[in-house]
C-alpha cells in the first residue's frame, strides 16, 4: 500500500499497522480509535468488525487443532489490552523467519499461527526420525513435484501424472546451528527404492514393492508412492534418516515470488527457452509469478543443457530467495510476512509430525539462525551412466558421494564456520599441531563402541600391516556405544596421537586429552574406541570441516552467481 493511501478511511491495511511491542518482544495490531476493528487475524470464531474494503482470507477445512499460543508477559501489558480480541497478533518471538526453499516446483515457507488452518499433510509412514529436536542436528527433505495443478500450468509436467519428485532437497542443518547444507539429488539418478509401507485414504497400509536401478524421481507418484516413500528412498541413498518432509508443487513457485516482490537474478548470456518458456538477455533481473517458475525450470539454454544444468540454476536462485527473505525490507513488513504466509501455507504439504503450526513455528525459529554465508548448496556427485549408449541417466560417483554423504551424517561443515567459543576451537585446533611420533613409536588398544561387530579386529589388523602400528592390540568392546570415534591420551603422548590422528584421519574434537591405561605389557598406551561413524579398516574417519571432496561443486547463499 502507498503512503497516500494510508489517512483515507476504509483504505487502511491492518498489515501496516502491526507495531512490535518491546517489553513483550510480540507484534501487536494498533488501530486509531475511531478506526474499524480488522477481522485479520482475529481469533477463530470471533465476529469480526465492519471494515469496509478489507477481504477476509476464505477458512480452509482445519488439518489440525492449532497449538495454545505462549503465555504473553502479562505483567506489562496494559489493563486495556487484557481482554481485546483482534488486536493484539502473535508473529514469532524475535522476529525470525522459517527457512526457504525454491526450485523447479518446490518452495519452503514462513508459517504464522493465525494460518494452521492452511496447511495440509500426508502420513510419514515410520520413515522419519519421528520429527527435528531442538538439540540435535536436523534433517528436512524438501520435495518439489512436477504434477500440474491450478491455473496456468498446463504448459509444465506431464499430463494426468500423479507428480513425481521432480526436485528433491536433503537440508542439513548443524546441531549448533552454525551451518546448514542442503544437498540436491538429482531426479534422474539410478536408485534402488525399497519396499515403502504407504497410508492408503481409507487408513489401512499396504506395502508397495521397491524397484531396482529406476530414476530417483520414481520414488514419488508412481504405483501410489507417496512422499514417505521418497524418504525411505533418500535413507537407503545416503544413510541419513529425515526428520520431516516438505512437498509443494509449481504454483508455489508462483506465489511465494510474487509475495516478496519478485527475486533478483543474474544471467551471463541470453536465454529463449522455448520448453521452459522463459526469454531474458543477459544481465541482472527481477522474475516473480510465472517468469520466475521459467526460470528454475530452465535448462536447455543453462549449462550443458541437461538435469544437473537446472540443479545449477536452482541453486543460484534459491540463494537469490534467501537473501530477499533475510533483508530488512522483507523482515521489517508486517504486510509482506502476511502474503508470506498465506503464499506457503496455501501450497504446502507436510508429513503427519509437521502438521501442527507450533512444531513449524519452532521449525522456523532453528533455522532462522542460519547465516547465509554457511549454508552451502550442493549437488550428490555423479556420472553418466556407462550401461547407456544415448545418455539420459547418472550413477553415482561412488567415492566423493560416500565422503558427502558421510560429511552430512557426520554433522560436518562444507563451510569454514566461526566458532561462537574462539578460545574453545583453537584448543582443539591446536591439538593436530606439532610433532608427530613413528608409527612404529605408537602404542594404542583399540576397542569397539558402537561399530559393526569385528571392527577393532579389522582396524587392528590395518594398522598393523598397512599403517605400521606395531604396537597396538585389541582391547575388546568399550563399556559404552559411542556415535563418534574417540582417542585417548595422556600429555606426554601427545605426539603419538598427532600421528595417529593423521593416520585415521581424526579431527581435533575426536582427540581427548585425559589419562593412558596400561596395555597387556604394562606399558602406557592411548585408547582408541571405534564409534558408529567407523565406515571400515583403513577409511579415514572424520572430514575436516569446510574441505569439500575432490571434485564436488559447492556455493554459499551469500553470493551472487550469474547463471551461465
Amino acid at each position: 500500500m502507498d503512503a497516500q493511501g494510508r489517512g483515507r478511511a476504509g483504505d487502511i491495511d491492518p498489515a501496516d499497522q502491526w507495531v512490535l511491542n518491546p517489553d513483550t518482544g510480540e507484534y501487536e495490531l494498533r488501530l486509531p480509535p475511531s478506526a474499524a476493528q480488522s477481522p485479520v487475524p482475529g481469533p477463530r470464531g470471533a465476529a469480526p468488525a465492519a471494515a469496509p474494503d478489507l477481504e477476509v482470507p476464505p477458512q480452509r477445512r482445519r488439518r489440525s487443532a492449532p497449538e495454545e499460543p505462549p503465555p504473553g508477559r502479562a505483567g506489562r501489558r496494559r489493563p486495556a489490552k487484557k481482554k481485546s480480541r483482534g488486536k493484539r497478533v502473535l508473529l514469532w518471538t524475535g522476529g525470525t523467519m522459517a527457512f526457504v526453499v525454491l526450485a523447479g516446483g518446490t518452495a519452503g515457507y514462513l508459517y504464522l499461527q493465525h494460518l494452521n488452518d492452511n496447511i495440509q499433510s500426508v502420513a510419514d509412514d515410520g520413515a522419519s526420525t519421528g520429527g527435528f529436536q531442538k538439540d540435535k542436528a536436523i534433517n528436512i527433505l524438501l520435495i518439489g513435484t512436477d504434477k500440474r495443478t491450478g491455473s496456468g500450468n498446463e504448459g509444465y509436467g506431464d499430463t494426468g501424472s500423479a507428480g513425481h519428485a521432480d526436485t528433491t532437497i536433503l537440508l542439513h542443518v548443524s546441531k549448533d546451528r552454525s551451518n546448514a547444507t542442503a544437498l540436491s539429488i538429482p531426479r534422474d539418478l539410478i536408485v534402488d527404492v525399497p519396499d515403502c509401507p504407504t497410508t492408503q485414504e481409507d487408513g489401512t497400509q499396504k506395502v508397495i514393492p521397491g524397484s531396482t536401478g529406476v530414476r530417483f524421481n520414481t520414488s514419488l507418484g508412481q504405483d501410489g508412492r507417496t512422499p514417505s516413500c521418497t524418504m525411505r528412498t533418500v535413507t537407503e541413498l545416503t544413510g541419513v534418516t529425515p526428520d520431516n518432509f516438505m512437498v509443494a508443487d509449481f504454483n508455489a513457485v508462483k506465489t511465494l515470488t510474487s509475495a516478496v516482490g519478485g527475486v533478483e537474478v543474474c544471467l551471463a548470456k541470453d536465454i529463449d527457452d522455448p520448453d521452459s518458456h522463459l526469454k531474458l538477455p543477459a544481465g541482472e533481473h527481477t522474475v516473480e509469478g510465472e517468469q520466475a517458475l521459467a526460470f528454475v525450470r530452465t535448462r536447455h539454454s543453462v549449462g550443458f543443457g541437461g538435469d544437473l544444468s537446472r540443479i545449477q540454476i536452482q541453486q543460484q536462485f534459491l540463494s537469490a530467495l534467501m537473501r530477499k527473505l533475510k533483508s530488512n525490507d522483507t523482515l521489517t513488513s508486517p504486510s509482506k510476512m502476511l502474503k508470506l504466509a498465506e503464499a506457503g501455507t496455501e501450497a504446502l504439504t507436510v508429513d503427519s509430525q509437521l502438521d501442527s503450526i507450533g512444531k513449524l513455528k519452532d521449525l522456523g525459529l532453528e533455522l532462522g539462525k542460519l547465516n547465509t554465508k554457511n549454508l552451502t548448496f550442493t549437488t550428490v556427485p555423479v556420472v553418466d551412466n556407462p550401461a547407456e549408449k544415448v545418455k539420459a541417466t547418472v550413477v553415482l560417483k561412488e567415492g566423493p558421494a560416500q565422503q558427502v554423504f558421510d560429511m552430512v551424517a557426520n554433522d560436518v561443515s562444507f563451510t569454514e564456520v566461526k566458532q561462537k567459543e574462539k578460545k574453545e576451537a583453537a584448543a582443539v585446533a591446536a591439538r593436530l599441531k606439532g610433532e608427530r611420533s613413528e608409527p612404529s613409536e605408537v602404542r594404542v588398544r583399540v576397542m569397539n563402541g558402537g561399530a559393526p561387530a569385528g571392527s577393532a579386529q579389522q582396524e587392528l589388523a590395518y594398522l598393523q600391516t598397512d599403517a605400521g602400528v606395531t604396537k597396538s592390540e585389541n582391547a575388546g568392546n568399550a563399556p559404552a556405544d559411542l556415535s563418534r570415534t574417540t582417542l585417548e591420551y595422556a600429555p606426554d603422548q601427545a605426539d603419538q596421537a598427532r600421528a595417529l590422528a593423521e593416520i585415521l584421519g581424526l579431527s581435533g574434537a575426536a582427540m581427548k586429552p585425559g589419562e593412558s591405561v596400561t596395555n597387556s605389557q604394562g606399558l602406557p598406551t592411548m585408547t582408541l574406541t571405534l564409534g558408529k561413524d567407523f565406515k571400515g579398516a583403513g577409511v579415514k574417519i572424520n572430514a575436516a570441516a569446510g574441505k569439500t571432496p575432490e571434485g564436488v561443486e559447492k556455493s554459499t547463499a551469500d553470493k551472487v552467481e550469474c547463471a551461465k
